[in-house]
Protein backbone atom coordinates (compact mmCIF):
# COMPACT_ATOMS: atom_id res chain seq x y z
CA UNK A 1 0.00 0.00 0.00
CA UNK A 2 1.35 3.43 -1.00
CA UNK A 3 1.18 6.59 1.16
CA UNK A 4 -0.21 9.19 -0.61
CA UNK A 5 2.77 11.13 -0.41
CA UNK A 6 4.51 8.21 -2.81
CA UNK A 7 1.31 8.47 -4.79
CA UNK A 8 0.78 12.30 -5.11
CA UNK A 9 4.89 11.58 -6.55
CA UNK A 10 3.89 8.91 -8.68
CA UNK A 11 0.74 11.49 -10.19
CA UNK A 12 3.41 14.26 -10.59
CA UNK A 13 5.97 11.73 -12.78
CA UNK A 14 3.65 10.22 -15.01
CA UNK A 15 2.21 13.99 -15.28
CA UNK A 16 5.54 14.87 -16.78
CA UNK A 17 6.98 11.95 -18.57
CA UNK A 18 4.72 12.57 -21.58
CA UNK A 19 6.26 15.66 -22.09
CA UNK A 20 9.82 14.61 -21.75
CA UNK A 21 8.78 11.71 -23.72
CA UNK A 22 7.91 14.07 -26.83
CA UNK A 23 10.91 15.80 -25.95
CA UNK A 24 13.14 13.12 -27.88
CA UNK A 25 10.75 11.95 -30.96
CA UNK A 26 11.52 15.61 -32.61
CA UNK A 27 12.02 18.83 -33.11
CA UNK A 28 8.17 19.70 -34.13
CA UNK A 29 6.66 17.32 -31.48
CA UNK A 30 8.94 19.44 -28.64
CA UNK A 31 8.15 22.33 -29.76
CA UNK A 32 4.43 21.61 -29.43
CA UNK A 33 4.48 19.69 -25.99
CA UNK A 34 6.61 23.02 -25.40
CA UNK A 35 3.24 25.39 -26.73
CA UNK A 36 0.66 23.30 -24.90
CA UNK A 37 3.56 23.33 -21.52
CA UNK A 38 3.23 27.08 -21.89
CA UNK A 39 -0.73 27.68 -22.67
CA UNK A 40 -1.78 27.09 -18.61
CA UNK A 41 1.09 29.23 -17.47
CA UNK A 42 0.31 31.92 -19.83
CA UNK A 43 -3.49 32.68 -18.00
CA UNK A 44 -3.81 34.12 -14.97
CA UNK A 45 -7.41 32.59 -14.46
CA UNK A 46 -5.98 29.12 -15.23
CA UNK A 47 -2.63 29.51 -12.78
CA UNK A 48 -5.25 30.34 -9.73
CA UNK A 49 -7.61 27.54 -10.71
CA UNK A 50 -4.63 24.91 -10.58
CA UNK A 51 -2.93 25.89 -7.77
CA UNK A 52 -6.09 26.24 -5.95
CA UNK A 53 -7.10 22.80 -6.67
CA UNK A 54 -3.71 21.86 -4.50
CA UNK A 55 -4.35 24.23 -1.80
CA UNK A 56 -8.23 22.61 -1.51
CA UNK A 57 -6.70 18.99 -1.52
CA UNK A 58 -4.41 19.97 1.22
CA UNK A 59 -7.24 21.05 3.30
CA UNK A 60 -9.39 18.11 2.55
CA UNK A 61 -5.96 16.10 3.70
CA UNK A 62 -5.84 12.28 2.99
CA UNK A 63 -6.72 10.17 -0.22
CA UNK A 64 -7.92 13.79 -1.56
CA UNK A 65 -4.88 15.04 -1.79
CA UNK A 66 -3.99 13.10 -4.86
CA UNK A 67 -7.31 12.09 -5.73
CA UNK A 68 -8.69 15.48 -6.40
CA UNK A 69 -6.15 16.82 -8.59
CA UNK A 70 -5.89 13.74 -10.52
CA UNK A 71 -9.40 14.36 -11.33
CA UNK A 72 -8.94 17.65 -12.25
CA UNK A 73 -6.52 16.36 -14.98
CA UNK A 74 -8.56 13.46 -15.89
CA UNK A 75 -11.63 16.06 -16.53
CA UNK A 76 -9.16 18.37 -17.94
CA UNK A 77 -7.71 15.98 -21.13
CA UNK A 78 -11.55 15.00 -21.88
CA UNK A 79 -12.38 18.91 -22.17
CA UNK A 80 -9.26 19.54 -24.10
CA UNK A 81 -9.87 16.45 -26.66
CA UNK A 82 -13.62 18.29 -26.85
CA UNK A 83 -12.29 21.83 -27.46
CA UNK A 84 -9.69 20.01 -30.25
CA UNK A 85 -12.85 18.98 -32.29
CA UNK A 86 -13.95 22.14 -33.20
CA UNK A 87 -16.79 22.22 -31.27
CA UNK A 88 -18.51 25.62 -30.41
CA UNK A 89 -18.81 25.88 -25.93
CA UNK A 90 -20.62 28.83 -25.15
CA UNK A 91 -19.18 31.41 -22.44
CA UNK A 92 -16.28 29.24 -21.90
CA UNK A 93 -13.68 32.03 -20.44
CA UNK A 94 -16.95 33.02 -18.13
CA UNK A 95 -17.20 29.81 -16.93
CA UNK A 96 -13.30 29.54 -16.56
CA UNK A 97 -13.46 32.99 -14.26
CA UNK A 98 -16.22 31.51 -12.41
CA UNK A 99 -14.33 28.40 -11.74
CA UNK A 100 -11.38 30.50 -10.12
CA UNK A 101 -14.34 31.91 -7.71
CA UNK A 102 -15.71 28.95 -6.69
CA UNK A 103 -12.53 27.38 -6.22
CA UNK A 104 -11.67 30.07 -3.91
CA UNK A 105 -15.09 30.07 -1.90
CA UNK A 106 -14.82 26.47 -1.17
CA UNK A 107 -10.86 27.58 0.69
CA UNK A 108 -11.99 30.71 1.87
CA UNK A 109 -15.35 28.63 3.63
CA UNK A 110 -13.40 25.79 4.18
CA UNK A 111 -15.92 23.60 3.08
CA UNK A 112 -15.74 19.84 4.33
CA UNK A 113 -16.72 18.00 1.06
CA UNK A 114 -16.68 14.17 0.77
CA UNK A 115 -13.39 13.20 -1.71
CA UNK A 116 -16.36 12.40 -4.26
CA UNK A 117 -17.88 15.31 -4.24
CA UNK A 118 -14.59 17.42 -3.90
CA UNK A 119 -13.60 15.15 -7.31
CA UNK A 120 -16.54 16.15 -8.97
CA UNK A 121 -16.15 19.88 -8.12
CA UNK A 122 -12.96 20.35 -9.87
CA UNK A 123 -13.82 17.74 -12.78
CA UNK A 124 -16.70 20.31 -13.74
CA UNK A 125 -13.97 23.48 -13.36
CA UNK A 126 -11.69 21.16 -15.12
CA UNK A 127 -13.85 20.24 -18.29
CA UNK A 128 -13.45 24.48 -19.11
CA UNK A 129 -10.11 24.76 -18.65
CA UNK A 130 -9.15 21.85 -21.06
CA UNK A 131 -11.87 22.71 -23.72
CA UNK A 132 -9.81 26.27 -23.64
CA UNK A 133 -6.68 24.91 -24.05
CA UNK A 134 -8.02 22.37 -26.68
CA UNK A 135 -9.92 25.20 -28.38
CA UNK A 136 -6.31 27.48 -29.10
CA UNK A 137 -4.04 24.77 -30.11
CA UNK A 138 -3.01 25.88 -33.38
CA UNK A 139 -4.11 23.74 -36.40
CA UNK A 140 -0.72 22.64 -37.19
CA UNK A 141 0.16 21.06 -34.06
CA UNK A 142 0.26 17.80 -33.00
CA UNK A 143 -2.64 17.47 -30.34
CA UNK A 144 -0.79 14.33 -28.42
CA UNK A 145 2.47 16.43 -28.03
CA UNK A 146 0.32 19.70 -27.08
CA UNK A 147 -1.52 18.10 -24.55
CA UNK A 148 0.99 15.74 -23.13
CA UNK A 149 2.38 19.59 -22.36
CA UNK A 150 -0.74 21.54 -21.06
CA UNK A 151 -1.35 18.02 -18.78
CA UNK A 152 2.65 18.50 -17.33
CA UNK A 153 1.82 22.50 -16.97
CA UNK A 154 -0.82 21.54 -14.84
CA UNK A 155 0.53 18.33 -12.55
CA UNK A 156 2.98 21.15 -11.43
CA UNK A 157 0.74 23.72 -11.06
CA UNK A 158 -1.29 21.27 -8.89
CA UNK A 159 2.15 20.55 -7.17
CA UNK A 160 2.63 23.93 -6.32
CA UNK A 161 -0.72 24.31 -4.83
CA UNK A 162 0.20 21.57 -2.57
CA UNK A 163 3.55 22.52 -1.61
CA UNK A 164 1.81 25.86 -0.29
CA UNK A 165 -1.26 24.17 1.39
CA UNK A 166 1.36 21.94 3.18
CA UNK A 167 3.31 24.93 4.04
CA UNK A 168 0.48 26.36 5.43
CA UNK A 169 -0.64 24.12 7.19
CA UNK A 170 3.00 23.15 8.90
CA UNK A 171 2.59 27.20 10.37
CA UNK A 172 0.11 25.08 13.11
CA UNK A 173 -2.72 27.25 15.18
CA UNK A 174 -3.14 30.21 12.28
CA UNK A 175 -2.92 27.57 9.50
CA UNK A 176 -6.73 27.54 8.70
CA UNK A 177 -6.92 31.18 8.57
CA UNK A 178 -4.15 31.51 6.61
CA UNK A 179 -5.47 28.58 4.12
CA UNK A 180 -9.20 30.49 4.08
CA UNK A 181 -7.03 34.03 3.75
CA UNK A 182 -5.82 32.21 0.61
CA UNK A 183 -9.11 31.20 -0.41
CA UNK A 184 -10.60 34.44 -0.42
CA UNK A 185 -7.44 36.22 -2.59
CA UNK A 186 -7.99 33.38 -5.13
CA UNK A 187 -11.81 34.21 -5.43
CA UNK A 188 -11.24 37.99 -5.02
CA UNK A 189 -9.10 37.74 -7.91
CA UNK A 190 -11.45 35.29 -9.87
CA UNK A 191 -14.16 38.35 -9.46
CA UNK A 192 -11.28 40.56 -10.87
CA UNK A 193 -10.94 38.02 -13.99
CA UNK A 194 -14.63 37.72 -14.29
CA UNK A 195 -15.13 41.51 -14.37
CA UNK A 196 -12.30 41.98 -16.76
CA UNK A 197 -9.80 44.00 -14.36
CA UNK A 198 -7.29 41.28 -14.70
CA UNK A 199 -6.34 38.76 -17.26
Amino acid sequence: MYSASSRLLMTAVFALVPTLAFAHTGVSEAHDALHGFVHPIGGLDHVLAMVAVGIFATQLGGRAIWLVPASFILAMMAGGALGMTGIHLPLVETLIAVSVVALGAVICLNVALPVAGAMALVAVAAIFHGFAHGAEMPETMSGLAYGAGFVAATGLLHLAGIALGLAINAIGALSSRIARGAGGAIALAGVAVLIGLLF
